[in-house]
């Protein structure tokens, strides 16, 4: 048995859902780790910083539109103050349908 885990960080992850990815496999996976609750709190992370980036809805109003706490919506604000302009500027064209 070995000492440690043969997934023991986010990179490994990361890596595991790019190989399935490259097989076109990536919702299966993903479908897979995540529990039912889990994939519905990244559809509202995905949400949270979509709306905080475009800036056309106040905190508690998309607290309200999506049915998560304040708290919930800061977390995601704070994540965001976290990222230059550029970052931003990238994951706003990367969510943009």
């Amino acid at each position: 048995m070995k000492a440690t885990p043969e997934y023991s960080d986010w990179q490994d992850v990361l890596d595991l859902i790019h190989r399935a990815s490259d097989n076109g496999d990536e919702a299966k996976l993903l479908k897979m780790l995540l529990t039912p609750d889990e994939r519905s709190a990244l559809i509202s992370r995905v949400n949270i910083l979509n709306e905080l980036l475009k800036g056309e809805v106040s905190q508690r109003q998309l607290s309200q539109m999506l049915g998560v706490g304040i708290a919930t919506i800061t977390r995601g604000s704070n994540e965001l103050k976290q990222l230059d302009d550029a970052q931003k500027q990238w994951l706003l064209e990367l969510l943009d349908k």
